[in-house]
């Protein structure tokens, strides 16, 4: 029988039924980076029973400002592995499967083809392996939850949780959207993202590699609030909470 006294706090918020239901969900966190990394946090201490990480990328000294796995002590060492022993140090009863690759267009249809997921966070920051991985994602009727741009913002209050549809002052999310349509979807997609207006003299240019051209500054906090807020439509929505 699975041990559920840890989550004690937990159960006195939303009942004994609510973990059992949590406990027998398969989650899927793509991206490991700064939103993807808090939010895989928050699904495992919210009683999540299985997991699926996914982060091909290594931990580099410019992480440090916002990322979970990133330390002085680990800079280039694996963040799913990073990430992997944190999370069942934190639930040693969590399954959990760890690919350790860089969501490239072709590896999206293998990543989906793994198992059934109850819920999809993703946390993917580079425009074209996220249009891939969403349209196949919605192709497949899967729930997902997906993160929009975190740089060049300061405000967590601004954050809101709407259909990929209804974002605006966030480009990325409006590249998102244009190419979407382009896919046919218009709607469906639950997008996590900011209305505040972005920072754009915080922008700089980057080599391209793994189809990121660009990026903005970013402070320590917002990523994290983008990545809970993530989770907590996972969690709410595997429970059936209203919000």
């Amino acid at each position: 029988m699975e041990d559920f006294s840890w989550l004690s706090r937990t159960e006195l918020l939303v009942g004994r039924d609510n973990l059992v239901k949590l406990s027998q969900a398969h989650v899927l966190v793509i991206g490991l980076g700064g939103v993807g990394s808090f939010a895989a946090e928050f699904v495992c201490r919210g009683g999540v029973g299985t997991m699926t990480i996914v982060d091909g990328d290594v931990v580099d000294p410019t992480n440090r400002n916002r990322q979970l796995p990133a330390l002085a002590t680990n800079h280039g060492q694996s963040k799913a592995d990073i990430m992997a022993e944190r999370l069942k140090a934190i639930n040693p009863e969590l399954t959990l499967h760890v690919v350790k690759s860089f969501v490239t267009p072709d590896a999206v249809g293998h990543i989906l083809d793994m198992a059934h997921y109850d819920y999809i966070i993703d946390a993917i920051d580079s425009v074209t392996p996220k249009l891939t991985f969403l349209t196949q994602a919605h192709k497949r009727n899967l729930r997902i939850v997906s993160s929009m741009g975190a740089g060049g913002k300061m405000d967590p209050t601004q954050l809101k949780i709407v259909d990929i549809s209804k974002t605006y002052n966030c480009p990325f999310a409006q590249q998102v959207r244009k190419n979407l349509k382009k896919a046919g979807i218009y709607k469906g997609i639950k997008a996590v993202f900011s209305t505040e207006e972005q920072i754009r003299e915080s922008l700089i240019l980057t080599d391209g590699s793994n189809y990121k051209k660009s990026a903005y500054g970013t402070m320590p906090y917002l990523p994290a609030t983008f990545g809970a807020t993530c989770a907590s439509v996972v969690l709410r929505d595997l429970i059936g909470a209203n919000y």
